[in-house]
């Protein structure tokens, strides 16, 4: 099962899966055929009823992290669960710009260690970013700073989905401004001879 499948993007194509969403306009961008609308909270399904459940970028979406977690290892004999490093977040260049990481301080629960040790673990893989990588996620386009001015791109990133449109566009001109003048590259340029970024992103595996 893959829990806040959203498209689907992450999912396997060489087995079957049931996709999870709360969102009925997610779920409708789904191209499986198995799609269930619901939480991670209260997770419709018997006891066991999946070889592994799967979660990407969703648990810090919950209103109930340690109830989900518990969901998961009920439903499932094994658990994989892709989150990150809100630390390392921190520390990402697009700070500068836009406040994303300040909408979690002081209230920020979905961290690395929150979410390995409800499921009783201490496997967690690094997951670099590559530079030309095809997903969306906030950090997707660490060697392409251009691609954040893109309104549409931003609409896909909650971070700053979720910032009020002055600060949205506020983060837009400086970065603009400072990619014409050249001061991004003074401050950043050393990153466009890497072909892999950490930027914080653990995958968190439990279970059988």
């Amino acid at each position: 099962m893959n829990v806040g499948a959203g498209a689907g993007s992450y999912e396997p194509t060489d087995r079957c899966v049931v996709a999870m969403d709360p969102s009925a306009v997610m779920l409708d961008q789904h191209p499986g055929e198995r799609r269930v609308q619901g939480v991670a909270e209260h997770l419709p399904f018997r006891d066991q009823s999946f070889d592994a459940t799967l979660g990407v970028f969703t648990v810090h979406h919950w209103t109930d992290q340690d109830a989900g977690l518990a969901e998961l290892q009920r439903v499932s004999r094994r658990q994989v669960i892709l989150t990150f490093d809100n630390v390392m977040e921190r520390a990402y260049w697009l700070n500068d710009y836009w406040p994303v990481t300040e909408q979690h301080d002081g209230e920020w629960i979905a961290t690395v260690e929150a979410v390995a040790c409800p499921l009783g673990t201490d496997h967690v893989e690094v997951v670099p970013v590559p530079h030309d990588c095809k997903d969306g996620f906030m950090a997707a386009y660490w060697r392409r700073p251009e691609r954040y001015l893109d309104p549409e791109v931003r609409a896909n990133i909650s971070g700053l989905a979720l910032l009020p449109p002055a600060e949205a566009e506020a983060g837009a001109r400086r970065l603009a401004d400072d990619l014409q003048s050249g001061a991004w590259h003074e401050r950043h340029g050393h990153l466009l001879a890497l072909d892999e970024l950490d930027a914080g992103y653990r995958l968190v595996v439990a279970g059988d």
